[in-house]
């Protein structure tokens, strides 16, 4: 049998964000993902679905997984003619024990590749608005590991060195050993007053700093509940200027926000909260299913209808998927003017080489109506409507009071989809929610479905709608939005949030 190729791939410090271009790639090609627990799983996402993923969490805990049993795994793998990649948090040459996994496949006669990380100290630095180098303070860096092999006879560590180093000490893997470090830097000449940040969590929502000084750093680690993973950065550049901390003073930094689209929505809906440095919290409240199967005749003769009506994206999507399955593509639109809603609605269109005429300047299918009907004359027109199943019927019913032939078409219809309640509950009653976000009255209907009405009434949580529709249907329930999205799509709502907090 053919023998495979290992890829020792780091994985980056934390925002799965962080990685290189060759990473995704070769975890596009991958048959087997060996993956360590400071690899974040987000990027197993660009593996192929049948891509086998092994977890060999190699952080302290109940029977972590040994070097060896590591080694023999990715050798069997490879043995078997699979694509292996070792995903390692950080950069896998530096304290990832990478030498050891090459050693092995150098000894097994298996081809390697090393895929260089973005390795947790440099990035832990810059989301702290830490620079490990200054040309006043610091001119040098030293690397330091804080848990060296148990098979050594005795510790490598020179605190001789590095108590008389002057510059800047990085230590990884630290937190268990910080009392001994500490105190050994500062028998061998460190001041006891040095400046000590640490930083657990790096690059995520979680992340957390801490400033110190050397003598006191471990007691006060213990008493503020640090623990691994986390980086300690020693050295006059430690202590950082605040107002560098760009990572930490975005607005929705640390903010637990719920969200409560179909899954793929979330998604996106969590991409543009991480980057906002939010916490997202799921709950996948509906699902999107399509029921186009009895609109072939309608979807064949879009070229006979005057206006072809999209009101979201997902609409746009279900009808072309149904349109390929007969053989079709945007080429039935013939002579047709397209109207949509939204301008996420009019680049799913663009993505089917489908330019919408008219988007109306609110996102409403009220606007659109308005719009529609003030700029042209609609009296005798075929309208067909392609959407939601359970769409309301303001926008049909405006466009036949004015004179349209509209035939509405239910492209995909919502459901509830069930979730787990019992710790976001419990979660909103303790008050460790901060916002609850709804996008249309679906997800307000399967949120409450599920998550009793009252307790969200009782708790300190603000809510933010997209729009009109959805702030009108809260009110009915009760509920007082803080925010309403001013252009009412994703990015538009946590604008409104971001302009709230």
């Amino acid at each position: 049998m053919t023998r495979g190729k290992v890829y020792l791939v780091g994985a980056g410090p934390g925002d799965e964000r962080l990685v290189t271009l060759r990473a995704i790639e070769v975890l596009g090609r991958a048959d087997c993902i060996i993956y360590d627990g400071l690899a974040n799983p987000g990027l197993l996402r660009h593996a192929r679905p049948e891509a086998e993923r092994i977890s060999v969490r190699k952080r302290t805990g109940p029977k972590p997984a040994t070097q060896d049993y590591v080694n023999a795994l990715i050798v069997e793998k490879a043995r078997q003619g699979k694509t292996v990649v070792r995903l390692k948090g950080g950069d896998p040459g530096l304290f990832g024990r990478a030498q050891e996994e090459a050693a092995a496949c150098i000894e097994n006669g298996i081809a390697f590749e090393i895929v260089p990380g973005i390795t947790a100290a440099l990035a832990a630095a810059a989301c702290t608005g830490i620079f490990l180098t200054d040309r006043q303070w610091a001119s040098q860096v030293v690397f330091v590991t804080g848990r060296e092999a148990e098979n050594k006879s005795e510790p490598q560590l020179d605190y001789g060195f590095l108590g008389r180093f002057d510059g800047t000490i990085v230590l990884y893997m630290a937190m268990g050993t910080l009392d001994r470090i500490a105190a050994a830097l500062v028998e061998n000449g460190k001041a006891p007053d040095t400046p000590v940040a640490v930083i657990q969590h790096a690059t995520t929502p979680h992340q957390r700093l801490l400033g110190s000084r050397l003598d006191h750093v471990a007691e006060v680690c213990r008493d503020q509940g640090f623990a691994a993973p986390s980086i300690v950065i020693i050295g006059p550049v430690a202590a950082a200027d605040e107002r560098f901390n760009w990572f930490m003073s975005r607005p929705l930094f640390g903010k637990r926000i719920v969200i409560t689209r179909d899954a793929a929505g979330n998604d996106l809906f969590t991409s543009r909260l991480t980057a906002a440095g939010a916490i997202p919290v799921r709950f996948d409240g509906i699902e999107i299913v399509d029921c186009s199967d009895t609109a072939g005749e309608v979807l064949a003769h879009l070229g006979t209808f005057d206006w072809v009506i999209w009101t979201s994206a997902n609409g746009v999507r279900h009808t072309f998927a149904a349109l390929y399955r007969l053989g079709r593509d945007a080429r039935v639109l013939g002579k047709a003017r397209v109207a949509c809603i939204g301008r996420q609605t009019a680049d799913e269109l663009e993505r089917f080489g489908v330019r919408a005429d008219m988007i109306p300047t609110r996102y409403t299918s009220h606007a659109l109506a308005d719009e529609l009907t003030a700029a042209h004359d609609m009296a005798g027109r075929r309208v067909v409507l392609l959407r939601s199943q359970i769409a309301g019927r303001d926008l049909a019913d405006a466009l036949s009071r004015a004179g349209a032939e509209v035939h509405d078409v239910g492209i995909y219809t919502v459901r509830t989809r069930r979730n787990p309640t019992d710790e976001l509950t419990t979660q909103i009653q303790d008050g460790r929610i901060d916002w609850i976000t709804f996008t249309s009255t679906s997800t307000v209907e399967a949120f409450f479905a599920q998550v009793p009405l009252e307790i969200v009434q009782n708790a300190a949580v603000r809510i933010g709608s997209i729009g009109p529709v959805v702030t009108q249907h809260l009110r009915r329930m009760g509920l007082e939005p803080a925010v309403q999205a001013d252009v009412h799509t994703i990015d538009g709502l946590v604008e409104a949030i971001e302009d709230a907090s």
